[in-house]
């Protein structure tokens, strides 16, 4: 046990996802990106279920597990285009991840290292219960911050979807060969079998009256 096989090695991915997403759930609440929320939600259930099948041997578990990395990467890969605005996709449209509940973006717009924040103050552009500001001197810009957070949800994922068909594939070939030699059928419970009774019969020692006689005589 001095090394540390594919099983190992695929927990240790799945925690290090889980730690990406629960940080990623955090600032996504703080921004009340909703779209975000649910996919990181959902991407915690399916790493629960990957560290759940390769702790339980669950093969099944790990393939679900898997078919949901690759929904994952889609997603973070619409989430790279859409904050890079590669194609007719904009950031302007706030409804692909708020789901036009609110105006408010990613966090990291405001908070980003070094940003300054300037509110304008009686803005016509501000809409009812808002207020307009500017954000200057970032360091990184938040888009950019958002990408690298989805480029390492990809990159753990692609690690996560190879260990876990491998894993998976081991752990079929093991359920097939033992299902091969019997399984558990070879110790199954046998039923005791019934020993034939002897029956002992008392041994009697008769004494030949003709011994006997001989026996008298001889003393005479």
């Amino acid at each position: 046990m001095g090394r540390c096989d594919g099983r190992c090695t695929l927990v240790v991915i799945c925690s290090l996802q889980l730690l990406a997403v629960l940080q990623r759930q955090v600032f996504d609440f703080l921004g009340y990106q909703w779209a975000p929320i649910l996919a990181n939600f959902l991407h915690i259930i399916a790493v629960i279920l990957g560290v759940f099948g390769t702790v339980q041997v669950r093969s099944r578990y790990l393939i679900l597990y898997a078919v949901w990395l690759v929904i994952w990467v889609g997603w973070n890969s619409f989430i790279i285009c859409f904050y890079l605005e590669v194609g007719h996709l904009s950031q302007d449209r706030d409804f692909l991840m708020t789901f036009n509940t609110s105006l408010h973006r990613s966090w990291w717009m405001e908070n980003g290292p070094g940003c300054l924040v300037t509110q304008v103050p009686d803005s016509p552009l501000a809409p009812e219960d808002h207020h307009v500001i500017t954000v200057s001197g970032c360091l990184l810009d938040y888009q950019y911050i958002e990408v690298v957070s989805s480029a390492l949800q990809v990159f753990l994922a692609l690690f996560g979807f190879v260990y876990a068909c491998y894993v998976s594939k081991v752990f079929l070939d093991e359920e097939d060969s033992f299902d091969f030699i019997g399984g558990f059928e070879t110790y199954g419970y046998q039923p005791p079998q019934k020993s034939s009774h002897l029956q002992l019969q008392p041994l009697y020692t008769s004494v030949s009256p003709h011994i006997t006689q001989i026996k008298l005589l001889a003393l005479y």
